[in-house]
């Protein structure tokens, strides 16, 4: 997965899921979201070993989900952003857990991280809505239809 025009598969839906859910992935994406972007900051705030945080970033990065920009020119030190992909995805993604979370929470010391709409400035709590009637939607309010689609690369029972 990365910011490069390639064809896009369903797979690649599939390595974004295995992706965030690897133990650290998931973490080190929402802090670079939250403004945590050198390492040294991710390896404080996420308690993770340098060894392991570089190896989680390199692969991050290598799927296209971060990038890294050097931010001193004395020594090899970068930060990391969230590629436009990854923002796309991610963001909504890590919007939606973190409400889910902080809603859900059962310990009265959760760390709330407000959310500014940068359009208009304002607070915002985001929600999914209807492309059609712009209603919110809620699971109860959500099924899904058969796929619809060209076929191609599947088989089908009538080239059977």
């Amino acid at each position: 997965m990365s910011d490069r025009a390639d064809h896009v598969t369903f797979q690649h839906g599939q390595e974004f899921l295995s992706a965030i859910s690897e133990r650290w992935n998931y973490q080190i994406l929402r802090e670079v979201f939250f403004g945590v972007s050198r390492f040294g900051e991710l390896k404080r705030t996420l308690g993770i070993s340098a060894n392991i945080l570089t190896a989680r970033l390199t692969s991050l990065t290598d799927l296209g989900l971060l990038s890294k920009h050097p931010y001193r020119a004395d020594k090899p030190w970068y930060e990391y952003q969230l590629t436009d992909s990854a923002r796309e995805l991610a963001v909504p993604a890590i919007a939606a857990i973190t409400r889910w979370a902080e809603t859900h929470a059962t310990d009265g010391d959760i760390t709330r991280h407000p959310l500014i709409h940068t359009v208009c400035g304002n607070p915002t709590d985001p929600y999914l809505a209807c492309s059609s009637c712009r209603e919110r939607i809620d699971a109860p309010t959500l099924r899904p239809m058969p796929a619809q689609g060209d076929g191609v690369g599947h088989e089908t029972a009538a080239n059977d």
